[in-house]
């Protein structure tokens, strides 16, 4: 299996664009800097900014402090400006205590700048959230004093004197919010505008007194409600563009624009305003690069050697040649299975047909919009696939991981109802086969382009997915449809039988020399539905053999036609569409004296397919018949 989570192992080859990042961090010599790591959702923005943090402490661990914050795990539970200035505040202080070198009074001010945060959190909550968040219980709001606390917290003016009597409301309502107030802070100024000054003023004073820049990296910023995500982005205000600090954001701009429409919902906002809102924060724009091809395949060939049993140089060896060549892709140069297994010194046979796997599956996993090169969701992909194999060999099912890959690739990305109608053809087949598929991945290896689809099976990835190795026509598909069975159960005709229809059709398909009287007479007490089943088993059947002389199966059918009915129609249907070069003489004798399969004979003898010794053998019968 394959973890989800930020890796600072490269197989993209994006250091390089982390290395430029961090040059130019470094660069700054201390002058205030912005960046913004933008992708969508799972293309590896958090990872981006591990590569970018590693290559930063390279460089000199001790001119840095770093402070990772993310927004959505304090979502709900505390004001997301005090949280992040309480963590840098908390990182500072253990800087300081920890630095020889510094003077006392530079722990001090560390001490003070972690003072001034519980000052903010009051002001900035409100007495009601303050409260709630004390006792560990939705705010609900207070009565009396505490209503006019808030009304002063809120109306504009507020001053020292209403927040310590906000802060006097919640020492007497919430014994539990002793540990938030119990400390006197310092003496404060007298209104937010210069608290926020003196802020500035004191943190600049402690990083320059430490000598360290401080690098703040903010993640997963575009997974948070609205709210949090712009007070995230509010709160970075305090400390953007003050001296020796370095902000690096990651989050989806499509999400951060959709976060600021919300906030401005009564203001009437061109979108302007929305795209230069996350713009105007950021100094230097990073994007994630899009994968191609070569990024995919060479993504899947990493994490399939990442989890084979070669030694750690040997995968670290093959992974700094894997992003070298994806270095220079432009010239011409490929990332493939050739290339990756030169790089192995004897392959083992099950990695080597992962690399055949990744190698095939490459292309599509980059094509397809449910994937679209997504390395989260190629993880989860594969992780899907080692979870199935994992039940079929704790369950002794039988599957080839090469047809569940495949058979998972359609799930994933092809349409449900396609999906739901490929998984009844295996259900209902006899043999697990989705015979259907014979003639469309035989056309699709001649010309794609020529193959015609219907309804939800007519689109590009269909016909793409046809053309994949290997083709499922002849494949038992039964196992994968087993371990694959959260989406649809395993309900086969068969499970809908009786136990009398269940052995007669156990029967059928054992009869090999002719028709028998006695299972016909089986058929008549049973009811017309389970007659039903048993003919489309067996016609199911049928469409696999390609020579109709005396197939067994044959035997099957023409005990059930001996029965009036519908299933009788069916049948001749079938046997009137057997193709003109699969029908032989000896077929002949065996429906010539079948009322039903006179139309049958009749078009055979018509037929300008049908072979001369069928048409001698439908005429010898007729002159017999006359007779």
């Amino acid at each position: 299996m394959w973890s989800d989570n930020e890796t600072n192992r490269d197989f993209l080859n994006f250091r390089f664009i982390a290395d430029i990042a961090a040059e130019m961090i470094a660069q700054a010599d201390g002058r205030p800097l912005s960046m913004g790591v933008s992708g969508s959702w799972g293309v590896g923005k958090s990872s981006m900014m591990k590569l970018l943090a590693e290559s930063l402490k390279q460089r000199s661990d001790e001119k840095f402090l770093f402070v990772e914050f993310n927004a959505w795990l304090y979502q709900g539970y505390d004001d997301t400006r005090a949280a992040l200035m309480e963590i840098i505040a908390r990182a500072i202080l253990e800087r300081a205590k920890s630095d020889k070198g510094a003077v006392a009074e530079t722990v001090e001010k560390a001490k003070g700048l972690l003072k001034r945060v519980n000052w903010f959190r009051v002001a900035s909550t409100g007495i009601t959230t303050a409260a709630s968040l004390a006792m560990g219980l939705p705010p609900v709001g207070l009565i009396g004093d505490g209503i006019a606390a808030v009304k002063n917290l809120t109306d504009g003016s507020i001053n020292q004197a209403d927040i310590d009597s906000a802060s006097k409301v919640v020492k007497g309502t919430v014994s539990g919010a002793k540990g938030l107030y119990e400390e006197k802070p310092a003496p404060e100024p007298e209104t937010p505008p210069q608290a926020i000054h003196d802020f500035r003023k004191e943190l600049h004073e402690t990083l320059e007194s430490l000598d360290i820049t401080l690098v703040v990296l903010i993640d997963d910023l575009d997974r948070c409600l609205p709210p949090t995500a712009i007070s995230t982005l509010e709160a970075m205000r305090l400390f953007l563009f003050l001296e020796r600090t370095a902000f690096i954001i990651a989050a989806d701009d499509k999400m951060i624009r959709q976060a600021v429409r919300s906030h401005f919902k009564n203001v009437d906002i061109d979108e302007d305003l929305v795209t230069n809102y996350f713009d105007k924060l950021i100094q230097v724009p990073i994007r994630v690069p899009a994968l191609g091809t070569q990024d995919v395949r060479a993504y899947l060939m990493m994490l399939f050697i990442e989890n084979s049993a070669l030694e750690r140089d040997e995968k670290d060896e093959i992974r700094t040649h894997v992003c070298k060549q994806l270095g220079e892709t432009w010239t011409g140069k490929r990332v493939d299975r050739a290339f990756v297994a030169s790089l192995i010194k004897n392959c083992p046979p099950e990695l080597a047909s992962k690399l055949d796997l990744a190698d095939r599956i490459a292309p599509i996993l980059t094509t397809s919009s449910k994937i679209a090169g997504n390395p989260r969701l190629i993880k989860r992909f594969l992780n899907t696939l080692s979870l199935r194999m994992t039940i079929a060999r704790s369950q002794n099912v039988g599957v080839d991981e090469t047809a569940l890959a495949k058979m998972l690739l359609f799930e994933r990305c092809g349409s449900g109802k396609a999906y739901t109608e490929l998984l009844s053809a295996i259900n209902e087949s006899g043999d697990g086969k989705a015979s259907f598929l014979a003639p469309l991945e035989t056309a699709v290896s001649k010309d794609p382009n020529s193959v015609n689809l219907d309804g939800e099976w007519n689109n590009d990835f269909v016909r793409e997915w046809l053309g994949l190795q290997p083709p499922l026509a002849d494949i038992d598909l039964r196992g994968v449809a087993f371990v694959s069975r959260e989406h649809m159960p395993i309900i086969t005709a068969a499970d809908r039988l009786s136990s009398e229809g269940a052995e007669i059709l156990e029967a059928l398909n054992k009869l090999s020399t002719g028709m028998s009287n006695a299972l016909a007479d089986k058929l008549k007490p049973l009811p017309v539905s389970e007659v039903a089943i048993i003919t489309d088993r067996l016609l199911a059947k049928a469409r696999s053999a390609n020579q109709w002389g005396t197939p067994p199966i044959l035997f099957g059918l023409l005990t059930i036609a001996h029965l009036d009915g519908e299933h009788r129609q069916l049948i001749a249907r079938f046997m009137q569409g057997i193709p003109s070069a699969q029908i032989t003489a000896s077929l002949i004798p065996l429906l010539a004296d079948k009322q039903w399969a006179k139309p049958i004979l009749s078009v055979w003898a018509g037929a300008s397919g049908v072979s001369d010794p069928v048409k001698k053998a439908i005429a010898s019968a007729s002159k017999r018949k006359d007779k």
